[in-house]
C-alpha cells in the first residue's frame, strides 16, 4: 500500500487525480497540504483526512511514501526537489517545471535519492496515439514529412458572470504559470508531436493575448524536427466546439484523427479511405503506471526524455513569441550545460 499527500489543489485535474488515487486499490490518501491554508482545508474536509499547513512536516511523516503534486508551475521545482529530498516518490500535473535547467536539477535530485518521479502526460496512453505510432512503425505513411495538431477550448472566453471564462483567475498569472495557453492545454500537442517525430532542432512560435490577459490565449508553434518533420502545434483558450485533431503526414500515405473519427490513406493499402477496425488497447494511465513502478519497478511507457522535451519545447517558443525569431534548440541546452 502507497500512503500518498496530496499537494495542492491549485491545479483544475486536481481533483481528477484524487478521484484516480481513491479509485486505486494500492494508495491510500493520507493528508492534504496547499499553500493556501482555507482551500487545502475545504479539499481536506471532503476528502475526509487531515489537512496540515506546513509542507516540512507532510515530507518529514515517515508514514508518507509519495505525493501527488498539483500546485502552482512555478512552486514545482521547489517542492519536487524538497520532496524527493525526503525520499518521497513523486507525481504531478504537467509542466515538470518551467525551464530545461530546472528540469536538469530536478532528474539529478530525483536519480540522487532514487525516488520514481511521474509526469501526467494521459495522451501518451491514449488508443488513437498508440495506432499512429503502429502506422508510422509500419511505414504505411513512407517518410513522415508533417504533423498537426490542434488542441483548444474557450475556457477563457468570458461569460455571465465569469470574466475570465471557466478557467480560474489564477490561470492567467504568468509569474504563477509559467505561461498561459501553450505551457497548460497546449501541452498536449507538444508531447504527442515529440514523441512520434523524435528529437526537435528548432522552434519559431507566436503566442496571441487576444483578449488582453497576461499570458497567451492562442497559441501557434512550429516545431523543426531533426528527422525532417515540420510539426505545426495549435492551441488556445478561445475557441468553442474546436475538435482535437491530429494529422501525420508522409511520402506514401495521411492519417487524419479528429476525436474518435480516424482514417487512413497509405499507397501500400490500395485506393482510398480506411477506417480500422480495431484500435489497440490503451495503456494504463500515468498515475498507474507510477503506482506499479513505485511496487513493482515496472518501466513506465512514459519517461524522462517525454519530461524534459515538453518543458524544452515550451521554453523556446516562449524565447521565439519574445524575441521575435526561430530558436534553436541547442541554444537552450547548451546554455544550460555552461551555466
Amino acid at each position: 500500500m502507497i500512503n500518498v499527500a496530496l499537494l495542492s489543489k491549485w491545479h483544475v485535474h486536481a481533483d481528477d487525480y484524487a478521484h484516480q488515487a481513491k479509485q486505486n486499490e494500492n494508495i491510500t490518501i493520507k493528508v492534504v497540504w496547499d499553500e493556501i491554508a482555507e482551500r487545502g482545508n475545504e479539499w481536506a474536509q471532503k476528502l475526509r483526512v487531515p489537512f496540515e499547513k506546513d509542507l516540512v512536516k507532510v515530507l518529514e511523516d515517515p508514514e508518507i511514501d509519495a505525493v501527488i503534486i498539483d500546485a502552482p508551475t512555478n512552486l514545482h521545482k521547489e517542492i519536487i526537489i524538497l520532496a524527493a529530498k525526503h525520499k518521497k516518490h513523486i507525481f504531478t500535473e504537467k509542466v515538470l517545471a518551467i525551464t530545461y535547467g530546472d528540469c536538469e536539477n530536478i532528474f539529478s535530485v530525483i536519480k540522487e535519492n532514487g525516488v520514481k518521479l511521474m509526469v501526467s502526460l494521459p495522451r501518451l496512453t491514449e488508443n488513437y496515439y498508440l495506432y499512429a505510432q503502429d502506422v508510422l512503425d509500419k511505414g504505411l505513411l513512407g517518410k513522415l514529412t508533417s504533423i498537426r495538431c490542434r488542441l483548444s477550448h474557450n475556457g477563457a472566453v468570458p461569460y455571465e458572470g465569469h470574466p475570465n471564462g471557466w478557467l480560474p483567475k489564477h490561470f492567467f498569472n504568468k509569474e504563477v504559470c509559467g505561461g498561459g495557453a501553450l505551457i497548460d492545454l497546449g501541452a498536449h500537442p507538444i508531447y504527442l508531436t515529440n514523441r512520434l517525430a523524435g528529437s526537435a532542432k528548432a522552434v519559431t512560435a507566436r503566442l496571441q493575448k487576444t483578449l488582453g490577459y497576461d499570458v497567451d490565449d492562442n497559441a501557434v508553434v512550429i516545431v523543426e524536427y531533426e528527422s525532417g518533420v515540420l510539426g505545426t502545434l495549435e492551441t488556445g483558450f478561445l475557441s468553442n466546439g474546436s475538435p482535437f485533431q491530429l494529422e501525420l503526414y508522409g511520402t506514401e500515405g495521411t492519417l487524419l484523427i479528429e476525436d474518435q473519427n480516424i482514417r487512413l490513406k497509405s499507397k501500400k493499402l490500395g485506393e482510398g479511405w480506411k477506417v480500422p477496425e480495431q484500435l489497440p488497447e490503451p495503456l494504463a494511465m500515468p498515475l498507474n503506471q507510477w503506482v506499479s513502478d513505485i511496487l513493482e519497478n515496472t518501466k513506465p511507457t512514459l519517461d524522462e526524455n517525454d519530461f524534459l522535451t515538453l518543458t524544452l519545447i515550451n521554453q523556446a517558443a516562449s524565447l521565439s513569441n519574445e524575441q521575435g525569431r526561430r530558436i534553436e534548440i541547442a541554444q537552450l541546452t547548451t546554455a544550460s550545460v555552461e551555466v
